[in-house]
């Protein structure tokens, strides 16, 4: 009896039982108000929703999720058989937005927007246990390797191979920054920090995108991956002007941080941001595009059109802190490497860039004790074999 009274309930008397459910109303009180549909009818229409509000959800939000009213009128569209573009309007939200809304928690037939809305809380919970927590034989792999002074890279790594096919016992090198410098995760010590070979128990502030000095959009380098700091996986380079005599000529200098190897650009007179660009790009398409991952500089003018150059090559440019070259280290040592080639107080433009790749395959034939004397293009063949 209570089905087929169900089935003749109108439109806009759903659409009120759906709204009082999502205002956390019981199936008793909805009978009370509208006082026309049985207790059945009113089950029948909750049910499929999804159950009834619970009072720890809430209904507030931030603007940019959706709120359990907006859930169920999106159920309501769906029942009246509107398009997700004519839903998103009548919600001023984006198609896109309303689309994922529905893929994600059963499609258009089993959308139910209570349970989208316990899911999406469930989501959002912070903090989230991470891998190392709900995996201790894996936890203690990591802190035996940490114990052996491995960065988090060569520890990732290795696990593939220790366990193959394993996918439980795999865990990315984020992951185990994350767990050392992280606050209140509690997955590995903190002393085992000073186990990685910056020895910092924390990263540096992130101060996001900033807009100090004359330019636009700076990338710090407190923004720069992790991984580029421990010089464990290649294709991050340091980049600077060599000058020559009253700074009237220059030359482009970069330099791999993993491998040291060293590629040079000629500028001769010019250190305008479009020459600048313009060399980066050239000497970038001499190696393979796998190793270029980011470029860190000083906040000189001649980077002015970094974001272009982003664009234009798919690489992120990161800037050093003013006044702190120990930031690019590799670079500033090569740089008085190639003084011996390049004396102070005379002019760079007189060079070709046939002179300059010269140099470069000079200064990477050399053997380097931090390379455990490689010479940085052995390295660099390592990498391209």
């Amino acid at each position: 009896m209570a089905k087929r009274r169900y089935r003749r309930l109108e439109p806009d008397m759903r659409r009120q039982i759906m709204r009082l459910a999502a205002k956390g109303w019981s199936e008793r009180r909805i009978v009370d108000e509208l006082d026309s549909p049985s207790m059945g009818a009113v089950i029948h229409v909750v049910r499929p929703l999804g159950g009834l509000n619970r009072a720890e959800f809430g209904t507030s939000s931030s603007g940019f999720r959706l709120m359990l009213e907006e859930r169920v009128e999106i159920r309501i569209g769906l029942e009246a058989g509107r398009s997700m573009r004519a839903i998103a309007g009548l919600l001023g939200r984006a198609p896109s937005t309303v689309c994922r809304e529905v893929a994600r928690s059963g499609g258009r037939g089993a959308y139910r927007p209570m349970t989208a809305e316990r899911e999406a809380w469930r989501r959002a919970r912070r903090p989230k246990s991470t891998k190392l927590r709900a995996n201790p034989t894996l936890c203690r792999y990591v802190v035996a390797d940490l114990e052996r002074l491995w960065s988090p890279q060569q520890i990732a790594r290795r696990l593939g191979d220790r366990f193959p096919g394993n996918r439980e016992m795999r865990v990315s090198h984020e992951t185990i920054y994350q767990s050392l410098y992280v606050q209140g995760r509690g997955e590995l010590r903190k002393e085992l920090a000073r186990c990685l070979r910056t020895g910092r128990a924390a990263r540096k502030p992130k101060g996001g995108i900033t807009r100090r000095g004359k330019i636009p959009e700076m990338v710090m380098i407190s923004e720069r991956p992790a991984e580029a700091a421990d010089r464990a996986v290649p294709g991050h380079w340091e980049g600077d002007l060599l000058m020559g005599a009253g700074n009237r000529s220059a030359i482009a200098t970069l330099v791999e941080r993993s491998t040291r190897y060293v590629l040079l650009g000629r500028l001769g007179r010019k250190r305008d941001p479009e020459t600048v660009r313009r060399v980066l790009g050239e000497l970038i398409q001499t190696l393979p595009q796998h190793l270029w991952r980011s470029l860190t500089w000083d906040q000189g003018r001649e980077m002015y059109q970094h974001q272009r150059f982003s664009i234009d090559t798919g690489i992120p440019v990161y800037f050093c802190d003013p006044h702190s070259p120990w930031q690019r280290g590799s670079n500033e040592n090569t740089n008085g490497l190639l003084r011996q080639y390049f004396p102070k107080g005379t002019s760079l433009s007189r060079h070709t860039q046939q002179h300059l790749d010269a140099v470069a395959v000079q200064l990477n034939g050399r053997p380097r004790q931090t390379l455990d004397w490689k010479t940085p293009a052995e390295k660099l063949d390592e990498l391209l074999l």
